[in-house]
Parts: structure tokens; C-alpha cells; sequence
């Protein structure tokens, strides 16, 4: 029988090294921020590691002593998920009232285009007209159907999968399985038009909680959109999988570096997925991942912040010198997944 091959001693020490130099950068309240948090979010809840929950919560307190920004945008938003995670240990609702902020401003206030799609935004200006990224899936859709998960708000779950639908129609290649990064709805075309590693790694990691985490999932006609989307995208990466176990900044471009936020995204949605099938391409990324992890817990050849470029050289020349937050936090979201494997189950339709 084929099993995932990992040391677990190695991937819990990985896991601490990484929280701990995530700790020491000067993230704010941001959405890079927001996707290192998710992660120790993660390591806390696969380890049940106090300390992970711990540093998380002071300095989530200090930037609350500071003050939190005035207005929130789509990638903002991403710092609800550990919000939520602090919640469910605490119980403390002043960090539920934080959260709750966040969602009553997706609800009301952030900007929608077509079929009450969100429009990506990253700050108080409209940087992007009309325009759906699949950064949104996680910053904020994923977001709302936790919370609505939580607290059975129906409303909110169907806004959340309504926005899933929508992504998956305007960013989806049907013919491929892949996705673009993004979709300018004014225009009606994917600007220039390149499947980039991560905006893949955003929605295939999102798409691959819904069934985990929405209970009886099946009865939701757009869920069964989500199961289609993410088994044509899941079939179309594993061949795209580089000989080290990684995925490409543009996947289908031979002379694209390898990108590890991306792959660390990626692999842990065929982990999420729970196919049998994937298993030997997980265990080529668990080689790959762990050989661009530092000693000290810095999570290497990640790009950096990417907006839909222009052209090929515009996500090819991205840095991937610099260690960040997303990287740190996919990361530890598919070490945690690695470790989780045993008491993950396929559910029947993903």
C-alpha cells in the first residue's frame, strides 16, 4: 500500500522553526500577514501546541493596542481567519467583533460587479475595475464560508459559494483546467492571460476545503461546480509537477522559476483532496518543500506581491529573493496537512 513518506519528528520541528522565524518578521495587519497567520492558525490546531496559539494572540493584541486600519479592503480580510482560530480557543468576542467588522464589510460595503461577484481590492482606492481575482478566494470568500459554517448563517454561505461559482466561470480554462490569475469583466478577456502559480494554488487549496468543512455540502448546487472545477485543475497540475516535486510561477513555461507558495498550496489540495491517486506526486513535493526550507524556518524561492502583469517577463522577473508571509504560511499549511493525512478522508464527491 502506497503511504506518504515523511518523517514526523522532521516536519514538527520544520513546523516550529517556521512559526518561529514567521514571529520574528515585521508583518502588518495586511493580507500577508493574514496568510502566515492562517498557518500558524493550522500548525495550532493540527499540533494542539499552546505556544503556536499563544505568540499568534499577543501580537494580534498589540495590533489591536496600535490600532487597526480604518477601512478594510478584500485582501485585508485575510487576517479573519486567525481571528476566527483565536476565537474558537478563547472565547474572547472582542476578537469576534474584529471579524465580524470584516464580514459586515463583504456583505455591504466592498465593491461587486456581475452576479454580486467581489471585486479584488487592496485598498480604499478602485485599483481594479470590475475586475475578479482568484486572490479573493482565499483572502475572502473561503473566509465568509468559515464564519458562515460557524455560525450557521445560511446567507453567508450562500454569498460565499455564490462567489466560488463566479471565479471558477470567469478564471477557469475550461479546456486546460487551469486558471488564470485574473478577469476584467469590462473588457471580457484575462488581461494577459497567464496561468500563474499561485492564483492556481489560491483556488485549488480553497475549493478543496469546501466539502471538508460545509456540512452536507452535496445539497448545494454550486458545491458540485466546486467538485468539477477543482478534479479538472488537480488532473491538468499533476502534470505539470517539475522533477523536484514543484510547480512553476507560469505553470505551463518551461523557463519559469519554480515557486514555492504556489506548490505548497497546491500539493496540500491534492492532500485535502483525498485521492489515493495523488499520493506520488504529494510525496515528490513533501522532497521539494522541505528542501527550500532554511534551518532557521525561512521558507525560500517565494515570489513576491504580484499584481496580473503584463506580460510572460512580468511574473517571470517577480523576486523570489526575499522571505514572506504567504510563503511562511503555505508552508505551514502543507507540513500541517502532511501531518494531518492519516485523519483526512475523501468525502465521497472531491
Amino acid at each position: 500500500m502506497v503511504k506518504l513518506e515523511y518523517d514526523k519528528e522532521k516536519i514538527e520541528s520544520l513546523i516550529d522553526k517556521i512559526v518561529e522565524r514567521t514571529m520574528r518578521m515585521d508583518l502588518t495587519w495586511e493580507w500577508p500577514c493574514g496568510v502566515a497567520y492562517y498557518g500558524i492558525s493550522r500548525a495550532y490546531e493540527v499540533t494542539g501546541k499552546e505556544e503556536y496559539l499563544d505568540v499568534m494572540k499577543e501580537r494580534v493584541d498589540k495590533y489591536i493596542d496600535l490600532g487597526l486600519p480604518g477601512a478594510w479592503t478584500v485582501n485585508a480580510c485575510a487576517m479573519g481567519h486567525c481571528l476566527l482560530t483565536i476565537y474558537e480557543a478563547t472565547g474572547d468576542e472582542k476578537y469576534l467583533d474584529i471579524l465580524m467588522s470584516k464580514i459586515d464589510y463583504l456583505k455591504n460595503d466592498a465593491i461587486r460587479f456581475g452576479k454580486n461577484v467581489l471585486q479584488h481590492t487592496v485598498s480604499a482606492n478602485n485599483d481594479f475595475p470590475e475586475q475578479c481575482w482568484a486572490d479573493t478566494l482565499f483572502m475572502a470568500a473561503f473566509l465568509m464560508l468559515r464564519v458562515g459554517v460557524k455560525f450557521n448563517d445560511q446567507e453567508l454561505i450562500k454569498d460565499s459559494l455564490n462567489n466560488y461559482y463566479w471565479h471558477i466561470q470567469y478564471l477557469q480554462n475550461e479546456d486546460t483546467g487551469l486558471w488564470y490569475h485574473g478577469y476584467d469583466n469590462i473588457a471580457g478577456d484575462h488581461m494577459s492571460g497567464f496561468y500563474w502559480g499561485r492564483a492556481n494554488c489560491w483556488a485549488a487549496y480553497t475549493m478543496s476545503q469546501v466539502g471538508r468543512i460545509l456540512p452536507e455540502a452535496y445539497l448545494y448546487p454550486e458545491f458540485l461546480e466546486i467538485v468539477g472545477s477543482l478534479n479538472e485543475q488537480l488532473s491538468s497540475l499533476k502534470l505539470l509537477q517539475t522533477e523536484n516535486g514543484l510547480w512553476r510561477t507560469i505553470l505551463d513555461d518551461e523557463e519559469s522559476y519554480e515557486e514555492v507558495s504556489a506548490s505548497c498550496g497546491i500539493a496540500a489540495a491534492m492532500i485535502e483532496k483525498g485521492n489515493p491517486l495523488y499520493i506520488e506526486y504529494i510525496n515528490r513535493s513533501i522532497k521539494g518543500i522541505i528542501d527550500n526550507i532554511k534551518p532557521d524556518g525561512r521558507v525560500i524561492n517565494v515570489s513576491g506581491g504580484t499584481a496580473v502583469m503584463k506580460d510572460r517577463d512580468g511574473y517571470r522577473n517577480i523576486s523570489k529573493k526575499w522571505i514572506q508571509g504567504w510563503g511562511q504560511g503555505m508552508a505551514l499549511a502543507f507540513l500541517t496537512d502532511v501531518l494531518d493525512y492519516d485523519r483526512i478522508r475523501s468525502d465521497g464527491a472531491l
